[in-house]
């Protein structure tokens, strides 16, 4: 759900931003898979028994990809996510079934010192599944602009 544009005015340390939910099923997992990350323990469930994940995971890069859907949805910042820099993790896997939300905290801000119509947040999304669990957490560094 869509809110107000932010801008580098807009945002505070410390604000919390929340998400709506996504949910994970086999077919999703299978597709992205297929055209991205065609790996066993991501297509097939007999193979993914037998593998690390112990069960069929979706692809770190399709958690990713969920995310970021579910970001640009609930931290509505002028001119897009624009990320300049960052840093993923993939505590535990996604599995079918999943409902995913993302939790986004502002860590940090900084104006631009050369350029005055932006600046940098830092900002943390852990992405979580229905029972709470974190699934990925991601610290990125994003270009924000100011207000016009």
């Amino acid at each position: 759900m869509k809110s107000e544009t932010l801008y580098l005015e807009d945002l505070a340390v410390g604000a919390v931003y929340k998400s709506a939910e996504h949910k994970l099923d086999v077919d999703q997992i299978h597709a992205f898979a297929r055209q991205f990350d065609p790996q066993p323990f991501h297509l097939d469930e007999k193979a993914a028994q037998r593998s690390f994940f112990a069960g069929l995971a979706a692809s770190g890069w399709h958690t990713a990809a969920i995310t970021m859907k579910l970001l640009v949805q609930s931290l509505p910042i002028a001119g897009g996510i624009i990320g300049a820099s960052g840093e993923i993790a993939w505590p535990r896997p996604t599995r079918p079934n999943d409902v995913l939300h993302v939790v986004s905290t502002v860590l940090e801000i900084a104006p631009s010192r050369s350029k005055p119509d932006r600046g940098i947040a830092t900002v943390r999304s852990d992405t979580m599944n229905q029972q709470g669990e974190l699934c990925q957490r991601v610290e990125m560094r994003l270009l924000v602009f100011k207000r016009p």
